[in-house]
């Protein structure tokens, strides 16, 4: 397991939590922690209930800021118009908190609405997906490939039985047709292939290990030179 028994503790109290509270869908800052605790890297965030605390947690972060709406109905925030980019300012902030529950009420009027997660927005980079999930005949098994909002238009993916090894993380970025663009092509640097394997291989000891998770999803997991990093996440429990 790449993290270790109090990381793997602190997990189960999250997922105690949400289980607790009747959901069986995380909600942003939720499954964001539970990624973080298994050791991958996410931006600053905070999860505020008013207008007025998010002003305050935002100047605590420090902009851009990127706001998501906190419902366990939003498994696809941006569509519906649960995500705002770019904020610069904290009259922006105020501004738009109000505007992205009401715009999301509008979309899904009988959502459940948590909060809006705060989140300082990182330069763009190479979206990718790692994800988990217990199949009914194949029991826990771990995807990467492609990701953003076109990977269910291109689903350059590759799968594999959970746990996996390094060996095997690595044949999975190097299965997928994109692997060139990943490894550096005509003059492009390359990504840093060493923290994407290792990504999933803790996706996959996640959903092999914590046995009351079903699903795990980072979409996007950005890609840099170097270093990853998970700006998005769903955890889904059994």
């Amino acid at each position: 397991m790449v993290y270790d028994a109090s990381r793997k503790r602190e997990i189960e109290i999250i997922v105690k939590k949400i289980s607790d509270s009747g959901r069986k869908i995380a909600l942003p800052d939720e499954s964001l922690d539970i990624v973080k605790l298994s050791g991958i890297d996410v931006p600053s965030q905070v999860l505020v209930k008013s207008p007025g605390e998010a002003v305050k947690k935002s100047a605590e972060i420090g902009f851009p800021l990127v706001m998501k709406i906190a419902s366990a109905e939003a498994i696809h925030k941006s569509e519906a118009g649960g995500v705002v980019l770019g904020i610069q300012g904290v009259q922006e902030v105020e501004e738009q908190y109000s505007k992205i529950t009401s715009d999301f009420k509008g979309e899904i009027p009988d959502a459940k609405i948590s909060g809006v997660l705060l989140q300082k927005q990182i330069p763009d980079a190479t979206h990718l997906i790692v994800g988990g999930l217990h199949d009914e005949q194949f029991g826990p098994v771990v995807m990467f490939g492609m990701g953003g909002v076109l990977v269910e238009l291109f689903k350059d993916v590759s799968f594999r039985i959970a746990p996996v090894t390094e060996l095997e993380s690595l044949e999975m970025i190097r299965e997928i047709k994109a692997y060139p663009a990943l490894s550096g092509y005509r003059g492009s640097k390359a990504l840093d292939i060493e923290q994407i394997a290792k990504s999933i291989i803790i996706i996959s000891d996640l959903i092999t290990n914590i046995s009351t998770i079903k699903e795990v999803e980072l979409n996007p997991l950005l890609a840099y030179e170097k270093n990853v990093m998970a700006v998005d996440a769903k955890v889904i429990l059994r």
